[in-house]
């Protein structure tokens, strides 16, 4: 989202509001003002003794405030709507415990590029500098918390500053490509009362990534020359719309596509020249390793795109990443720093068609090979069960899951038949980031229902919000598959130590408690699964659908 660039002069009426402002307001005004002026409609957060100047502004505006449980709760719901929405998600918090605990969530906002604009107190302007001066919430350099992880830290120390601030974070977290940001403003500056006029507009508009058109050229030559093509689409083609350019594209030069997990439903599932998502398979690997020009778009190729770092390819590599840190971070490349979307349709424009009859065949043979691999397991009941959750869930309904078995297998295996429906926290690993996201992406589109999937391990992170949901009424089905313990990590420390340890969980009656909230919840099991949550989803408002089960992951091939 971009915003309306300020006007170059006032009506007579403007004039009169910006010399009269109204009595009352304080910098927490000026603060709402600014994210009004912005185009922002809602706001996430949890208020704290600093930042209640901004939460009384709330009051005077018609931004729409949804309040979770937990800090990091809210920064995964703000993270959520920015990934549905396109637009910056302001996150308001205070000084302290109250901004570190939102941490962990702005660490994954800013592995999956999404644009939250965390806004946090400080402790008064007579406290900063890092003195000891014993304020409550005091830390010596709040901002050394958020530097690492967030793209842009702006400071503030007088109520003039706060439109100037928030407008350039706004546009640093929607810069491609899109992060997180950190603004903070003193307790004394947000109560402190201001005759300044009234914020109205605010020009924040993020400047486009375009590509260097002779890096394109070479780019286009080398594609057009290419015997065996193929294509990795990641993260950035779902995050700048750039799903109908890659199709084209890759229809054009006959190119194989994979898609990464961050990159699901980039490219159409079913389509004759799509490998799916089977990025963790050898031979998915090896037929990426075999091209001869090999063009990634929107993915770093990291540690989960490359099979573990195992992927050694032969061929050229052509990168297009609007990351410039992520630019032949992993592997030597024809680098092209560019919104995935921009550097397609440039390739579009120069891209000549190219015949390969025996593309399709190809990647139905891998697909076959891939078949075969997992048939020899014995996973039946992990395959049922994510074939059932596909019939369940609507195909443009957007669904949300945390690091739990079923979820690593929704990577490899789940069909999202639509760009920017399926989002998990594979970018940077944390536990408890699936019901939380969901309810901020029922906030951003209440027209459609929204599916979190979570393991009992991970429900226990976010299982206040069950209040949340309840208290805004938000269209969410918690899918919760209780095996008793944290499953991955049971898997993992048996395969590598023959015991687990501190894995086993003691846990709750889920539906008793989901109840006790006021949410409808269901016991289900694998044969029933479609049809109880078919059910949650097309009943309005929270549920909660509990699945008894213990899963295990398929065999790793990069070892």
């Amino acid at each position: 989202m971009t915003s309306s660039a300020a006007p170059d002069r006032l009506t007579a009426a403007q004039t009169e509001a910006a010399l009269n402002p109204p009595k009352g307001r304080t910098g927490g005004d000026l603060v709402v003002e600014s994210l009004c002026g912005l185009g922002a409609t809602t706001v996430f957060g949890l208020p704290g003794q600093h930042a209640l100047g901004m939460f009384d502004a709330l009051r005077r505006s018609t931004l729409r405030y949804v309040g979770l449980r937990v800090e990091n709760n809210a920064g995964f719901a703000a993270d959520a709507y920015g990934r549905i929405t396109g637009e910056a998600a302001p996150l308001l918090l205070s000084t302290g415990p109250g901004a570190l605990m939102s941490l962990a969530a702005l660490q994954e906002a800013a592995a999956a590029s999404a644009p939250v604009l965390a806004i946090g107190s400080q402790v008064p302007v007579a406290g900063l500098g890092g003195g000891r001066h014993g304020y409550l919430h005091e830390l010596r350099d709040q901002q050394a918390s958020f530097r690492d992880i967030v793209k842009s830290v702006h400071t503030v120390r007088t109520p003039s500053q706060i439109p100037s601030a928030i407008a350039a974070a706004w546009q640093s977290a929607l810069t491609a490509p899109h992060g997180p940001v950190w603004v903070e403003i003193p307790q004394d500056v947000l109560l402190a009362e201001t005759t300044l006029p009234v914020v109205t507009a605010l020009d924040a508009t993020p400047q486009p990534v375009v590509p260097r058109p002779e890096l394109t050229a070479v780019a286009a030559d080398l594609l057009a020359k290419a015997e065996r093509p193929a294509i990795i689409a990641g993260g950035g083609v779902v995050r700048s719309d750039a799903s109908g350019a890659l199709l084209a594209l890759a229809e054009r030069l006959n190119a194989p596509v994979v898609t990464t997990f961050g990159g699901k439903g980039a490219f159409p599932w079913e389509h004759p020249l799509s490998l799916q998502s089977w990025l963790e398979d050898r031979h998915t690997t090896e037929f990426l390793e075999d091209a001869d020009v090999l063009l990634v778009v929107g993915s770093g190729l990291g540690e989960l795109s490359s099979n573990y770092h195992t992927f050694a390819p032969r061929g050229r590599i052509v990168q297009i990443e609007a990351d410039a840190g992520k630019l032949e971070s992993n592997h030597p490349a024809l680098g092209i720093h560019a919104d995935a979307r921009l550097a397609l349709q440039a390739l579009l424009d120069t891209v000549p068609a190219r015949e390969d009859a025996g593309a399709p065949e190809r990647v139905r043979a891998v697909l076959a090979k891939v078949t075969d691999r997992l048939q020899a397991q014995d996973l039946g009941l992990e395959q049922r069960l994510v074939a059932a959750v596909r019939e369940a869930l609507p195909d443009a309904a957007a669904s949300f899951w945390d690091m739990t078995i079923l979820a690593y297998w929704a990577w490899s295996a789940f069909d999202a038949r639509h760009p920017n429906t399926m989002h998990s926290a594979q970018g940077a690993g944390g536990l408890g980031y699936g019901f939380p996201a969901a309810l901020g992406a029922a906030a951003a589109d209440a027209t459609r229902p929204v599916l979190a999937v979570s393991g009992d391990g991970g429900a226990l992170y976010s299982i206040a919000e069950l209040a949340t949901a309840k208290q805004y009424d938000l269209d969410v089905t918690w899918l919760i598959v209780d095996d008793g313990g944290y499953g991955i990590l049971r898997e993992y420390m048996n395969d590598a130590f023959g015991e687990a340890t501190a894995t086993e969980l003691t846990r709750p009656d889920f539906v008793a408690l989901a109840e006790s909230f006021g949410v409808p919840a269901t016991l289900t099991t694998p044969e029933s699964l479609t049809t109880d949550l078919g059910k949650a989803l097309a009943a309005p408002g929270p549920s909660v659908v509990v699945l008894p089960a213990v899963l295990r992951m398929f065999e790793p091939t990069h070892l």
